[in-house]
């Protein structure tokens, strides 16, 4: 499995991308064309396999895209899944049976009365 990081800046109406621990790189003028560009990229450098990507905006002129090839097919999900989820659930299931159960104090909720007007007078 591989996982590629690009650190992605705009300037002058042109995209560019820096790998952020490798050498891999790419520009276009739309984030759209050079996501594209850094999947095949990225494919070339890795080989085959199933491919996901996310791109996340930091400002307006740049962003973090990643690229994950290859992984298991089916199951948890690459983040948060697997055996984090597994352990937090197992845990939660060892727990000793005679703890005492913490009651949560409820808050009450506000109704329109107790903001000095009402929707429907």
């Amino acid at each position: 499995m591989g996982v590629y990081t690009f650190i992605c800046k705009s300037s002058g109406g042109e995209w560019n991308a820096k790998q952020y621990s490798g050498d891999l790189e790419g520009s276009a003028a739309s984030t759209f064309d050079l996501q594209r560009q850094l999947v095949n990229v990225a494919l070339r450098s890795e080989g085959s396999g199933p491919v996901s990507s996310s791109f996340s905006y930091v400002s307006p002129s740049s962003a973090v895209f990643q690229v994950i090839i290859g992984g298991g097919g089916g199951g948890g999900g690459f983040i948060g899944g697997g055996a984090a989820a597994a352990s937090a659930t197992g845990g939660a299931a060892a727990a000793p049976a005679d703890a005492p159960v913490e009651e949560k104090k409820e808050e009450k909720e506000e109704s329109d009365e107790d903001m000095g007007f009402s929707l429907f007078d």
